[in-house]
C-alpha cells in the first residue's frame, strides 16, 4: 500500500495545474491532502473526478481557509473529522480514516504564523493532537501523516542557525511538540530509513527563487506507532512534482 501525503494550498487551485498528471504518475492507494482551502462540496467538485478512490473531507468554518481531504481507493471501516476538542475543531485540521491494522491520521498542524501570534495556541494543538494519537494508539496502531509545520532537526532546514527560534516552523516550543511525539512511541518515518540525508525537503518559501535553489524546509512527515514502523517498507519525498509550495512525502507499507 502506497500512502502520499501532499500540502496542495488550496485544491482548486492545483487542479488547475497538474494534478491529475500528478496523481497519475503517483498512483497512491491513499492520497491525503492539507490545506485544501475550500468548502466539502468544493473539495467534492475536483476530487470525484477521481472514479477509482472514495473522498473524504474536513473543511474549516472559515472559507477558503485550511480544511484536508482524502482520496482512497479502499474504504475505510470509519472516518471521523477533529479529535474531539471543540477549541481545536474548527479549523478542518484532522481527518481520521479507520482500516483493518491502523488508523490514518491526515493533520494539518497550525502555523505560528510570521509574527508568532498563534505560537501559544499552536503549544495548545500540540498537546491536545497528541493526547488524541496516544489514545486512538491504544486501539490499535497509527499513521499520522500531513504537514507538521516544523522542522525537527537543524538537517530539516537549509538555514538552520538564521531561523532558529526567530521563526514559525523553529521554535523551540514546536521542537518541543516534535519531540514529545518522537520520544513517546512515534517514529519519523523519513528519518528511520535515511538517518542522515541531506538537503531534502518538502517546502520551499514562494519567495527569492528558494525551490530553484532548494532552500527548503521538512515538515510534512509520516509519523508511525513504534509497534508499526516494521510494517513500513520504505518513505520517501517527491520533490519533483510541482503545483504547490510543498512536495508530497509518502510511505510504502
Amino acid at each position: 500500500m502506497k500512502i502520499i501525503s501532499w500540502n496542495v494550498n488550496g485544491i482548486r487551485a492545483v487542479a488547475r495545474k497538474n494534478l491529475s498528471e500528478s496523481i497519475d504518475q503517483m498512483n497512491p492507494d491513499i492520497l491525503c491532502f492539507q490545506e485544501t482551502k475550500a468548502q466539502d462540496d468544493q473539495v467534492a467538485e475536483v476530487l470525484n473526478a477521481y472514479d477509482d478512490y472514495h473522498v473524504y473531507s474536513s473543511s474549516a468554518e472559515r472559507k477558503g481557509y485550511s480544511g484536508t481531504a482524502v482520496l482512497t481507493k479502499k474504504e475505510p471501516k470509519s472516518v471521523s473529522q477533529g479529535i474531539g476538542a471543540d477549541d481545536h475543531d474548527k479549523e478542518g485540521r484532522v481527518l481520521t480514516l479507520e482500516f483493518d491494522a491502523f488508523f490514518l491520521v491526515n493533520v494539518y498542524v497550525p502555523n505560528s504564523g510570521s509574527d508568532l501570534k498563534r505560537l501559544d495556541y499552536r503549544q495548545q494543538w500540540d498537546k491536545a493532537f497528541f493526547d488524541y494519537l496516544k489514545n486512538l494508539e491504544k486501539l490499535k496502531p497509527v499513521v499520522a501523516c500531513g504537514d507538521f509545520n516544523v522542522a525537527h532537526k537543524s538537517i530539516d532546514l537549509a538555514r538552520p542557525k538564521p531561523n532558529y527560534n526567530k521563526s514559525a516552523g523553529y521554535m523551540q516550543e514546536e521542537i518541543d511538540g516534535m519531540d514529545r511525539l518522537t520520544q513517546n512511541g512515534f517514529v519519523d518515518s523519513f528519518r528511520y530509513f535515511y538517518p542522515d540525508k541531506e538537503n531534502i525537503y518538502s517546502w520551499w518559501s514562494y519567495r527569492a527563487g528558494a525551490r530553484g535553489k532548494n532552500v527548503g524546509w521538512r515538515i510534512d512527515y509520516f509519523l508511525v506507532s513504534k509497534s508499526f514502523i516494521t510494517e513500513v517498507k520504505d518513505a520517501f519525498i517527491l520533490n519533483e512534482i510541482m503545483g504547490s509550495d510543498h512536495c508530497p512525502v509518502g510511505v510504502e507499507l
